[in-house]
């Protein structure tokens, strides 16, 4: 396993994060370009994002349930990431050589939501026009 020595915030940013990455660092890459649309995201950034958001989703909805709160945190959670995963997913959908607007497929019950698994399932596209592949 690769351990990675560097701490520099930009080396992160710029998706110099290798293999080696710890889960924690891969799930926060999203979060460090919140915003970024341009780029290119791996499998790996995008579903270690993804899963650990449904993973934290369902934790808020066991604690609300549990202690009869009201779920305006998993509200204010779900605002949160509404951003960082459109962004991530639209880098993702990049990276396999796709428009961003591919995405919108989602919005069609059912068969939509399959067709964009499947997109974001793809293996890296190699350089394409949307840059060199990341490096995770």
């Amino acid at each position: 396993m690769v351990v990675i020595k560097s701490r520099n915030v930009t080396d992160r940013v710029n998706n110099k994060l290798l293999w080696g990455g710890t889960f924690m660092e891969i799930y926060m890459q999203p979060w460090m370009k919140f915003a970024a649309f341009e780029g290119r995201a791996s499998r790996r950034e995008y579903w270690t994002f993804v899963l650990i958001n449904i993973a934290i989703s369902i934790a808020i909805s066991i604690m609300a349930k549990v202690v009869g709160i009201i779920s305006i945190f998993g509200i204010l959670f779900s605002l949160a990431v509404l951003i960082p995963s459109i962004a991530v997913g639209i880098r993702r959908l990049h990276d396999s050589g796709k428009s961003g607007w591919f995405l919108l497929i989602a919005l069609i019950p059912v068969l939509g939501w399959f067709a964009v698994i499947y997109f974001m399932v793809q293996e890296s596209d190699g350089n394409n026009a949307y840059g060199a592949p990341p490096s995770n």
